[in-house]
């Protein structure tokens, strides 16, 4: 059986909660997708029906989110979507909800700065002594190699001197 995956596009709703369970530790929010649309009668956008969905987000994503996600932002949620379903006094009940697989700030509303979790070297086979292909961690906790040498000195080797582009506002 396969998995349905989804991507929704909206605002927090609530502040994020990280939980400790038996089986690993879990972040939940809620978040609200708001269709809008131009009404041409007013020539103006207007909010149409709002679809709201529980987030959990396990393990490491879980604590990055309960570290970077508050109430209001808006955010791109990927993953799974179900139905959670419970019994209540009231009868049977059902929700929807998404498993994430990734949480991000959403670009096109505003802008964030981006640090990486700091991660220790992936340790070297046993009875190897060949550590040249194991990234060195720097001292802000980045993973030493091409990708994390100073910006200009990696642009210049990447590009050759290329001409500057201008930038486009």
């Amino acid at each position: 059986m396969s998995a349905t995956e989804i991507t929704v596009i909206g605002n927090v709703v609530n502040a994020p909660t990280r939980n400790r369970t038996q089986n690993g530790s879990v972040t939940n929010f809620r978040m609200a997708a708001t269709e809008r649309r131009f009404d041409s009668a007013t020539q103006d956008w207007v909010d149409g029906h709002s679809f709201f969905v529980d987030v959990e987000c396990w393990g490491e994503l879980g604590g990055n989110v309960s570290h970077s996600i508050s109430k209001g932002d808006p955010v791109v949620v990927v993953g799974n979507i179900r139905t959670h379903e419970w019994e209540s006094e009231q009868g049977r009940r059902s929700r929807p909800q998404v498993k994430a697989e990734a949480v991000a700030p959403n670009l096109a509303r505003g802008v964030a700065e981006f640090r990486r979790t700091p991660r220790t070297a992936p340790a070297v086979a046993d009875g190897a002594t060949d550590t040249s292909e194991v990234p060195a961690v720097t001292g802000d906790g980045f993973l030493g190699g091409r990708d994390y040498e100073e910006a200009e000195q990696a642009f210049n080797e990447v590009t050759g001197g290329l001409p500057a582009e201008p930038v486009h506002a």
